[in-house]
């Protein structure tokens, strides 16, 4: 039992599924359809990002992300977050790995919740398409506004975090991390 617990959310959806397929096969077709779709991007999606992120975590050594996005990284940690979030590929679920990276190699807490907002909202890609659809004045001021945003709200939230709380997560995140590294 203990080992599917991980998974109980994934087995409720699918017993879900086929309750709502044995009630109405047009929706529950259309659902398996959508279910199918989704993983299979997923699958494209999560394999590269895992094997980038052995490649980061075993050539980037922990002084290079302290010294460049750590607790004394100033400036240059928080543009450094912007640029790898924005520069980043993939949807936003591929984010949260690269961050438990980011948290493993000690990177300050608020360069790691920038990184985040930087990968959901300044996509590099997404801004060219929008200088081309909707203009340059638009585009640049939505994307400034987003990198201000950004800044804020992770220094807020900074700021709203108690150090024991931060404490606890990357703790929590180096148990893990051992914990993964044993078996």
């Amino acid at each position: 039992m203990k080992t599917l617990k991980p998974y109980f959310l994934f087995i409720l959806i699918i017993v879900a599924d086929i309750i709502i397929l044995l009630n109405n096969v047009k929706l529950g077709t259309l659902i398996f359809k959508s279910t199918y779709m989704n993983f299979s991007e997923m699958l494209g999606v999560i394999p590269p990002i895992f094997l980038l992120l052995g490649l980061f975590d075993v050539w980037v050594p922990r002084e290079t992300i302290i010294r460049f996005m750590g607790e004394e990284s100033g400036i240059t940690g928080v543009l450094l977050s912007i640029f790898l979030g924005a520069a980043a590929a993939g949807p936003l679920y591929g984010a949260f790995p690269v961050a438990g990276i980011m948290i493993k190699k000690g990177a300050r807490f608020s360069n790691i919740l920038i990184f985040l907002g930087a990968w959901s909202t300044l996509k590099i890609p997404m801004f060219l398409f929008e200088i081309s659809s909707l203009g340059v004045k638009f585009a640049v001021t939505r994307w400034l506004v987003d990198i201000i945003g950004v800044i804020l709200m992770a220094l807020v939230i900074d700021r709203l975090i108690s150090g024991d709380e931060k404490l606890e997560i990357y703790r929590k995140h180096a148990e893990e991390s051992i914990c993964s590294t044993k078996r």
